[in-house]
Parts: structure tokens; C-alpha cells; sequence
């Protein structure tokens, strides 16, 4: 579609994310959320790639994220050289400052990765990088605290992350239950998702260009 401003860019949104209990499991899927927890897609909005199901849950024990990507022909690919690898970036900002265009220490950046992890690269990976150009230096979420797991499909691969609390600065949903959040999931065959606005805004390094999750009970 070409447009001056794309139609997802219009708005402010705002999603709410359920409380799940008893997450994550310790057996079977690390995650199994239901389907009310699934993210609304606006891909449709601007005519978009739309070939990822993406969930949100919550409890007063950290966050959780479910990525189901479909529509793939072959295994999702590991960084070689230049290129870059398939899988999930996710930014998160504890306080929700959508009037800041710089990172303060509030917020988080994480990237998911299905596959690249382990002797024969058949694991999930989970890293946590700075925000960039943030007006703030703070230091980098220890991600080895998260769990991930993931597991191939014929079409594509389903990706659970669950994020303790500590993980975050100022993860605290009983004073605050609004948060700041965009997701990017990249793939090498499909193209790129995005919650709402794409790369064609800066929003690696601009909290106010993500959207708002609310943590209801």
C-alpha cells in the first residue's frame, strides 16, 4: 500500500494481557496459553505480512510471550556471516514514557531466537541487548534468568519465553500495570511483523513509537 503515513501509525494502541497462573509449567510446553491471549493483528490495516500468532500473559512473577510463526517451507536459519537470523526482537519499558523518544533505564531489549543454541545448534536462544541510543546507561538484563523453548513444525516453529521479574528494572504490576511494548519477528523466507508501526520508523531506539500493554487481572 503506498501511503504518506501508514494507517497503523494513526493511532495510540492499547492491548490488554491476561493473568495466567501456574506459569511457566514444568512439564510439557513451557507456556500452553489459551486463545485469550492472543494478540489482535493490524497487519490488515496497511496490508502487511501476517504469518505469526503472538500471545501475552502475565503474573505477578514476570511476563510471558508466545510466537507461533506458519507459512515456512524449510527450518528457520542461524546467523551466518552478514545475515541476519530468524527469530523474535521485543522491547519492553516498565513505565510506559511514550512521550520520551530516548530509552531511560525502565526499558529492556531482548531478542528470541527458535534455533542456534547448544553443540548442534538445535536450541532456542535468548539474548538481552541495550537499547540503542538511550539517554540512560543501564545495565544489560542478565538473560540467563529467562526460560525459552521452542520446537520446529512442518511449517514454521512455535517459540515460549517467560521473563521473571527480575529481569526488568521496575517490573512492578501493583503500582503499575501499564507497560510499553513492540515486538519485530523477522523471517528469511516471510518478510517481517511488526505489532504496529514497521522500519519505517525508528523504534529500536524510540519508546514512543511502541504500544501499550495492560496487565488485567
Amino acid at each position: 500500500m503506498n501511503q504518506i503515513v501508514p494507517p497503523r501509525f494513526l493511532f495510540r494502541w492499547s492491548f490488554s494481557v491476561h493473568k495466567i497462573e501456574k506459569i511457566p509449567r514444568s512439564s510439557g510446553r513451557l507456556l500452553d496459553l489459551p486463545d485469550k491471549c492472543q494478540l489482535p493483528s493490524l497487519a490488515e490495516l496497511d496490508q502487511s505480512a501476517k504469518f505469526a500468532g503472538v500471545k501475552l500473559a502475565w503474573n505477578p512473577e514476570g511476563f510471558a510471550i508466545s510466537v507461533e510463526v506458519s507459512g515456512r517451507s524449510k527450518r528457520p536459519e542461524t546467523a551466518v556471516g552478514d545475515a541476519r537470523p530468524d527469530g523474535v526482537w521485543l522491547w519492553f519499558d516498565t513505565r510506559n514514557t511514550q512521550a520520551v523518544h530516548r530509552a531511560t533505564r525502565f526499558c529492556h531489549h531482548f531478542i528470541l531466537r527458535p534455533v542456534g543454541g547448544g553443540p548442534k545448534g538445535d536450541l532456542p536462544i535468548v539474548r538481552a541487548l541495550p537499547v540503542a541510543r538511550a539517554r540512560e546507561e543501564t545495565p544489560i538484563p542478565n538473560a540467563e534468568l529467562v526460560k525459552i523453548h521452542s520446537e520446529i513444525t512442518k511449517s514454521g516453529y512455535w517459540l515460549d519465553a517467560w521473563f521473571p521479574a527480575e529481569v526488568f528494572t521496575g517490573f512492578d504490576p501493583a503500582t503499575n500495570n501499564r507497560i510499553g511494548f513492540h515486538y519485530q519477528i523477522y523471517d528469511s523466507e516471510l518478510g517481517d511483523q511488526t505489532l504496529a508501526v514497521g522500519s519505517e520508523f525508528p523504534f529500536e531506539s524510540d519508546p514512543s513509537l511502541w504500544q501499550t500493554v495492560e496487565l488485567v487481572q
